[in-house]
């Protein structure tokens, strides 16, 4: 044992303590063991200071390094026997190298080296999620939303009924799953938001910030549509729902109401026969929908008053969304456990009641029968491209956040399939509901069913309204009807507003504002709040439609063309499709690889021609839109565009290099810090150089103790004349 000034004692392993490595035997641990202060420090005093063997310098391994060390010779003290990672005692009381029991029994967990116990995946700094199925919970409720239940049936009942089907999942296999997959392995590998993650190529992080706007204006005026939802479900608590007969004072004298008056059913079709031949019949829902919700203004320009309903259910609906997400994904995790299952009892007791009534297998048929002459329709095929684009949020930004808060590890390519296919399957099965609802009330009113048939708005708060009060104990189906869109709406919303937060909180990235990410979350829910309140007006609907159709219409195409091509072609297919093998264990699959790199580009392309060549001039029932503000809509639309050419050109002119060529190479080659975020997942070329620093941080021991300690006796220490231990071997 060393005595003396600086010596200490070794702590034993097993019976008998491990001797130090031979230094004449273990020359590069014993290099690394003497950090070069302590050598300064020595010169620095003329030698007096006391030098035990380098090799016998007990500091602390960083669990990373202990392959390199344990291939000079020497093993990892960072483990006490007895732990995983430690050596095992074997027959003979020999011990067994580090790491080899456990690797045969336990395994490498998430990528841990021989002699780990496994490696921490978890974010402290970030968070993550409490567990996989908030994620998928979450990702379902994000991606299954209000157009689910006013979108999908409309288009498929408009284009062909079930030969719609075909082309539907044609799309979801060739561009849906393989762009969601995308985006959750780019946000799940970086573990960073729709900014962060552009480290991989920062020319383009103006798509990021592309993606921020788009998920600020469909936040904004989602939230109106949750609020009305809100309204609605407050007023379905009375014994008769408002719009069930045209005896109130908003009503106007072209109203006709189904069930007005002691008529039979079988007058009430005669009169609404006769009504539809003389003059336009309106319903009691139409009007209280136009009327008395929204008392409509005539023109988009003319806002008039704000109706203070809404106002408040507006209030409601925001305070709601930001309780939820308080404590970010740690709060909004365990509330979906509730948001994203309970639409699915309500859609199947509606779907239970739906078939029981009369007229509903002919709205089922009117869904289901394919129409197969319009399959050759390139309109069909562009509806079921858009659908499956829109429905699946693709580059809202909200996919890539949500996959940021996964553990490195996570297997996010089961994930991506079964979130697209839960997502277009509710899709089917939302369709189902509806039209058994509308067949009766087609049969009710003896009208064709594609007279009732509505999609968006109108579908949600008119037509279904008034097919409600056909129903019995008709508050009660509307209080679930609504309640299920207020579920549908909030499990969007919060993913839009988390993709919000998340972005302005990686971008600042600093303690102080991790620490105050509730602020953060308080202020956009404020912002939110004041920007939706012109939605609120007499003229709100108009300028919610406006932004529906243009704020999020092609520009994600284009997002999501050019963010396709800059990971393909720019970083690299071979050098992503290495990333992903790192993070999931194994490469893409080829089927994705070809996706990636020319089917999926391709297919958003064509929506993005056929968006183009469909474009038809926005309109709300007999309104049309302005001159001015179509203009509205199209800057709303290029205002997220705009930022992908600005920043890169920012980014060009801000980059090192003498020539524009070169300039441009530096702007697109990924940053240093692109990579893994935890320093354990950093390997191979992510794996940072080793430096100095380090050094102090090294405690090293022999591989083979028995055969070191015959040696370290040659190397004793002997008694100096100043009564210090030094070291016969000291010059090493």
């Amino acid at each position: 044992m060393l005595e003396g000034v600086g010596a200490r004692r070794r702590p034993s392993v097993g019976p008998q303590a491990a001797p130090p490595c031979p230094a004449a035997r273990y020359g590069a641990a014993t290099r690394l063991a003497r950090p070069p202060a302590a050598r300064m420090e020595g010169e620095a005093r003329g030698g007096d200071v006391p030098t035990p063997p380098v090799t016998s310098l007990l500091v602390s391994l960083p669990s990373s390094l202990c392959p390199w060390i344990e291939a000079c010779g020497c093993r990892c003290r960072s483990q006490r026997d007895g732990e995983p990672g430690t050596p095992r005692r074997a027959a003979g009381n020999a011990l067994q190298p580090p790491g080899m029991a456990d690797k045969c029994s336990e395994g490498l967990l998430n990528g841990a080296v021989p002699g780990e116990r496994g490696k921490q995946d978890k974010s402290v700094k970030r968070g993550n999620w409490g567990n996989q199925i908030e994620f998928v919970l979450t990702s379902v409720g994000y991606a299954v939303g209000l157009g689910n239940v006013w979108r999908f049936p409309y288009l498929c009942y408009r284009n062909g009924g079930g030969a719609f089907m075909f082309p539907y999942f044609i799309m979801l296999v060739f561009c849906g799953i393989p762009l969601f997959f995308m985006e959750l392995s780019f946000g799940q590998f970086a573990s960073q938001g729709c900014l962060g993650v552009w480290r991989v190529s920062p020319m383009f992080k103006g798509v990021g910030y592309g993606m921020m706007v788009v998920s600020t204006y469909i936040g904004i005026y989602y939230n109106v549509v949750i609020c009305i939802a809100f309204y609605y479900f407050f007023v379905s608590m009375t014994r008769v729902l408002p719009w069930t007969y045209c005896s109130n004072a908003w009503n106007t004298p072209d109203c006709v109401g189904v069930l007005d008056g002691n008529l039979s059913s079988h007058a009430t079709v005669n009169l609404t026969h006769l009504l539809n031949a003389t003059q336009k019949r309106t319903s009691p829902s139409k009007e209280y929908w136009r009327r008395y919700v929204l008392n409509l203004s005539d023109d988009i320009g003319n806002l008039g008053e704000v109706r203070l309903p809404l106002l408040g259910c507006l209030g409601v609906s925001w305070v709601v969304v930001f309780l939820c997400l308080i404590k970010g994904v740690k709060s909004s995790g365990k509330v979906v456990y509730f948001t994203a299952t309970f639409p699915y009892v309500v859609l199947t007791i509606l779907f239970v009641r739906g078939i029981t009534l009369e007229g509903a297998l002919t709205g089922i048929m009117y869904y289901l029968t394919p129409q197969w002459d319009k399959i050759l329709d390139a309109k069909v095929w562009g509806d079921a491209a858009s659908q499956i684009f829109y429905s699946l949020g693709c580059a809202w930004g909200g996919l890539i956040t949500m996959a940021s808060y996964n553990k490195f590890h996570n297997n996010c390519y089961r994930d991506s399939i079964i979130i697209s296919i839960t997502n277009c399957a509710t899709s089917v099965y939302a369709g189902f509901v509806i039209f058994s609802i509308l067949g009766f009330m087609a049969n009710h009113l003896g009208v064709d069913i594609s007279k009732v048939a509505d999609h968006g708005p109108g579908l949600a708060f008119v037509a279904y309204p008034e097919a409600l009060t056909l129903l019995p104990i008709s508050p009660l189906w509307s209080i679930l009807f609504f309640f299920m869109l207020i579920l549908l709406g909030l499990g969007t919303q919060f993913c839009l507003l988390e993709t919000l937060v998340t972005a302005i909180v990686d971008e600042v990235g600093n303690e102080w504002i991790i620490r105050r990410k509730t602020f953060v979350t308080l202020g956009v829910a404020v912002a939110g709040f004041l920007l939706g309140i012109p939605l609120t007006t007499q003229a709100g609907i108009y300028w919610l439609l406006l932004m529906d159709n243009y704020a999020a219409s092609f520009s994600l195409v284009i997002i999501s063309c050019i963010m396709c091509v800059a990971i393909m072609y720019i970083y690299g297919h071979r050098n992503y499709f290495k990333d992903i093998e790192m993070m999931l264990g194994f490469p893409p699959p080829f089927f994705f690889q070809i996706c990636w790199r020319f089917i999926s580009p391709a297919i958003i392309f064509f929506i993005l021609v056929f968006t183009v060549i469909q474009y038809r001039p926005i309109s709300y029932n007999d309104y049309v839109y302005p001159t001015w503000a179509i203009s509205i809509g199209f800057l709303m639309a290029l205002s997220s565009v705009i930022c992908i050419p600005i920043y890169a050109i920012y980014k060009v002119c801000r980059s090192e290099g003498d020539t524009l060529l070169e300039r441009l190479k530096n702007a697109t080659k990924a940053s240093k810090d692109w990579g893994p975020a935890l320093p354990e997942h950093r390997s191979g070329r992510y794996a940072p150089a080793f430096s100095p620093s380090t050094e102090s941080n090294l405690e090293v021991q022999p591989l083979h103790p028995e055969k070191a300690q015959s040696e370290a006796a040659a190397a004793s220490p002997v008694q100096g004349s100043n009564g210090l231990a030094h070291s016969q071997d000291s010059r090493l």
